[in-house]
């Protein structure tokens, strides 16, 4: 049987623009966001205290061993849709199905999320300019207490986030290059926030802030004490997905074989650093219990008298920083439609392209407006636990279809090979299924309601619809 070729373009239309500069900071641009800016604070007041520095560190372990699978895919299969495409190479269609259906609601929901972060700073950012956006109009209707326990908050919409999914929504319809280049000018401006709110702050880090690092348990399973360390873990799991979004690009990357794994495990390494960092200036600056709103570190650095002419420029950068976040993750989920709709699993609407962007236009346009529908009327905390109890899924799927595909297809050309496979990947199910362990109840609940409805989508049409991967085992096994 053939190998992938070096550059497969099977339909001929994605137009291959992206060189490892652009895919790090696609990775850097999706993971440096709603982790430092939103999660950290709602993390450290809610479950972990100072500890959260080591909840970034336990997350980001189980990145690296996912993402050392996930590269041996990517440089095996460079081509849209991620894990859904390695899964359906290595484990069939239904596997694949309920891979693409969590990475729907990995990406969906991440860029709702962070979407309604975003509007927490763009608010508060206006505010210090004296226009403050009316409350009806920036804040989600409702919020859940419990599995299904509504309360209304007196606000019609988010308004500012829907603005803006649809505003980056429009980016990605005109062209793949044009919103890499919109998200490396991003990228750069809200490092560059990060780190003078680093140096900036350091200085005055109360010690008194980081006793004890690890406040003890309330007694309650996952509040504090070394489980609230472990809860906070998968929640903020949530913060490290754009390491993988680096894979979505694949078939847009000029050398993906090479590009692809140093985008992936680059952005990774040096984001990790980041959080943690960031987590122990901010519990430092800041007691810990003050930090669980929408808006963290403007708050922090605003209540040091010699850091509050920072509180703008922080705005400023997570305003900016979070709107590259948004671009990446809507891209990342018009491919992964693109891909299910190659495959037949979801209607072919989806794979239509754009005669003169090159875009798959349909898949974004569609994605922009579930995405707007979500961040305009679901509160923060829903939408980030659903995220990483998702994403935890299909990277724990990933890691098993690696060793999958060692055994099925062994002498298959792999370009980067997973180091100490039989442990990197087993760690990687480990970590993953640990992480999705801590998340509260109520997530379960929801994942499980959320399968239930890919279930009955998958079997009423998918399974009668779905073609023959591309990328089966046997096609990538050498001759």
């Amino acid at each position: 049987m053939a190998d992938i070729p070096e550059n497969p373009n099977d339909e001929g239309d994605l137009k291959r623009s992206l060189g490892p500069i652009h895919l790090i900071s696609l990775g850097i641009g999706c993971i440096i966001g709603a982790g430092i800016f939103v999660l950290t604070g709602q993390a450290a007041a809610t479950f972990a205290g100072p500890g959260v520095v080591f909840s970034f560190a336990i997350a980001g372990l189980g990145c690296l061993f996912a993402g050392l699978c996930y590269s041996e895919f990517a440089s095996m299969i460079p081509v849209a849709g991620s894990a859904y495409t390695y899964t359906y190479a290595t484990l069939g269609k239904f596997v694949a199905w309920i891979i693409g259906w969590n990475l729907v609601l990995e990406y969906l929901a991440a860029s709702s999320t962070v979407a309604v972060g975003w509007s927490g700073y763009f608010n508060d950012f206006m505010s210090h300019l004296g226009y403050p956006i009316p409350a009806m109009f920036n804040g989600a209707p409702i919020a859940m207490h419990g599995f299904n326990e509504f309360v209304t908050t007196g606000s019609l919409i988010n308004l500012p986030a829907v603005l803006l999914v649809g505003f980056i929504s429009t980016i990605l319809v005109i062209g793949v290059t044009a919103s890499a280049n919109f998200n490396n000018a991003m990228v750069a401006i809200k490092l560059t926030i990060v780190l003078v709110v680093i140096f900036a702050c350091y200085s005055y880090i109360v010690p008194a802030n980081h006793v004890p690092f690890v406040p003890p348990s309330t007694g309650e399973i996952g509040h504090f004490g070394w489980t609230g360390v472990f809860r906070a873990t998968g929640v903020l799991f949530f913060s490290y997905i754009g390491f993988d979004a680096v894979s979505v690009a694949a078939q847009e990357a000029k050398n993906p074989q090479r590009d692809i794994p140093l985008g992936m495990l680059g952005s990774l390494a040096i984001c990790t650093a980041l959080y943690m960092v960031m987590s122990y200036v901010l519990t430092g600056i800041a007691p810990y219990q003050t930090l669980n709103v929408a808006h963290p570190v403007s708050k922090a650095v605003e209540a040091l008298p010699g850091t509050a002419w920072l509180t703008q420029y922080v705005n400023i950068g997570a305003v900016v920083g979070l709107a590259s976040v948004v671009l990446v993750l809507l891209l990342a989920q018009s491919r992964i439609f693109y891909a299910m709709g190659r495959d037949g699993m979801i209607p072919p609407a989806f794979h239509k392209i754009h005669p003169r962007f090159r875009t798959p236009y349909k898949s974004s346009i569609i994605t922009g407006i579930f995405s707007a529908i979500l961040a305009g009327f679901l509160p923060l905390d829903i939408l980030g636990q659903l995220v990483s109890i998702g994403t935890l899924a299909a990277f724990a799927i990933v890691c098993v279809g690696v060793m999958v595909l060692r055994i099925r297809a062994p002498h298959a050309k792999r370009p980067f090979k997973t180091p100490l496979v039989w442990i990197t990947a087993p760690l990687g199910i480990v970590m993953c299924l640990f992480m999705m362990g801590f998340l509260p109840l109520d997530t379960w609940l929801r994942l499980a309601v959320w399968t239930a409805i890919g279930l009955v989508v998958y079997y009423l049409y998918s399974s009668k619809h779905a073609k023959p991967s591309k990328y089966q085992v046997k096609n990538l096994a050498q001759e």
